[in-house]
């Protein structure tokens, strides 16, 4: 396993002859789970806590730590919080395609065994997944299974409805699939079978979703109309009720069996145009089940100006905040890729970010450690339900990126992120590393 050095030294040599060190800043704390993993941020949940055990799930790339070897695997890493102590690393699926879009989305299903589902991205019409032969045990994993579906399948995203099914609780996966749309299958037999459920948006595009649930009667949605480099893209939300689809404040769009719905139709918290196209980035619920969001946008047609913002329900509207400056795009060819943002799933007044800018003023992070501009992680708390921002560094003056940062739901708090060199969806050299809140 590539170590993750925790202090790093660059000495330079000036003209006297005299050394000068510079040290990296890094938590000492921090935890390598997987030295050769990468994710997207449209999979729910990538990351799970139950029972004391954090399940991570992540792509390997011939980039990263030993090659071809791994190239494409898709990975679950099982880490035993309590005891300080790794469970193991297994491959779902071998070679699938190295593509950090396939990344496993996990569940915890009613009877305890864990499902893992995964796709492709889009190369085929394919929902792939494997259930946990003992109810908690990650460290076997029954064969795979698929479903066919009727077009290229792309995501999974995984939520369990409780109140459906008759109380027995009744299983979904949202994935991009018929129309380069939103769509979803069901099963009410924890996983053995499933069934096509709906189609959720439709546009002449690609609407971008993210997904919360309450785990009992709720899913909730936000979207925007297509890809930010295709369409001068706004942010939406709506919500999944008893096959019900409804706007913010509870007015009824239609019903699932009545059609898909158009983004416009949801409910708009921002309204972007050329100068403000806006992505989706993350979404939770308050202890009162209302939503809070963080989503990126790209300022006026520069792609080296991208912003963070955060909105809130307050159970009559959407307040909606400048977070942060996000930095620059990732890479050339995908011009509103960010570094991301992770909400705090238990406290809606704390979240963190990637940038390579200085949050409040925009101005570049050039690490003291070799003079490049890096993506760093920040945590920041506000005290006005999100009108203003504390910001204090995780990791700083560092000589690699780190990017999409993710706190899973549970307790106690775990932050992970990516480290390392992410050179586009399908070559990255990272490791999934983390604290874990004492």
């Amino acid at each position: 396993m590539r170590k993750i050095r925790k202090t790093i030294q660059l000495m330079l040599v000036c003209l006297t002859g005299i050394y000068t060190t510079t040290t990296a800043i890094v938590p000492e704390d921090m935890i390598v789970f997987n030295d050769n993993g990468g994710w997207c941020w449209f999979q729910d949940e990538r990351v799970i806590l139950h029972k004391g055990m954090l399940i991570i799930g992540s792509v390997a790339d011939i980039d990263g730590t030993e090659g071809q070897a791994r190239d494409g695997n898709i990975e679950v890493t099982t880490y035993n919080i309590k005891n300080r102590q790794f469970l193991g690393r297994l491959v779902l699926h071998p070679h699938l395609q190295a593509d950090d879009h396939n990344t496993p989305a996990f569940l915890v299903l009613p009877n305890g065994h864990i499902l893992g589902m995964y796709a492709k991205h889009g190369n085929d019409k394919l929902a792939r997944y494997r259930i946990t032969k003992r109810a908690g045990d990650t460290s076997v994993w029954l064969p795979e299974k698929t479903i066919e579906r009727e077009d290229g399948v792309t995501y999974s995203n995984l939520f369990c409805l409780s109140d459906e099914n008759h109380d027995l609780g009744r299983i979904y996966n949202f994935y991009r699939g018929e129309n380069w749309n939103p769509n979803f299958i069901i099963s009410d037999d924890n996983a053995r079978s499933w069934r096509y459920g709906g189609h959720l948006f439709v546009f002449n595009g690609r609407p971008y979703v993210k997904y919360t649930s309450n785990n009992m009667d709720t899913i909730h949605f936000i979207t925007t109309e297509h890809h930010p480099r295709d369409y001068d893209t706004s942010i939406y939300h709506a919500y999944l009720r008893n096959a019900k689809i409804y706007r913010s404040d509870g007015t009824l769009i239609r019903p699932i069996e009545g059609g898909p719905i158009q983004p416009d139709e949801a409910t708009r918290i921002f309204k972007g145009d050329k100068n403000n196209v806006a992505w989706t980035i993350d979404m939770h619920l308050d202890k009162d089940g209302s939503p809070y969001i963080a989503y990126s946008v790209q300022k006026n047609e520069n792609p080296d100006d991208l912003r963070y913002r955060y909105a809130r329900w307050d159970g009559k509207q959407w307040n909606d905040f400048f977070l942060a400056y996000a930095g620059t795009r990732l890479y050339e060819t995908e011009a509103d890729y960010s570094g991301l943002v992770a909400l705090d799933p238990s406290n809606p007044d704390a979240l963190y970010i990637s940038t390579d800018a200085d949050p409040i003023t925009g101005k570049p992070l050039v690490s003291a450690l070799d003079g490049k501009r890096h993506y760093e992680i920040l945590r920041g708390t506000t005290q006005d339900c999100g009108t203003t921002w504390t910001w204090t560094p995780i990791t700083q003056d560092s000589d690699v990126d780190n990017l999409r940062p993710i706190v899973p739901i549970g307790t106690p708090t775990v932050l992970l992120w990516l480290r390392g060199t992410y050179t586009s969806y399908t070559a990255f050299d990272l490791d999934v590393v983390g604290i874990i809140e004492p």
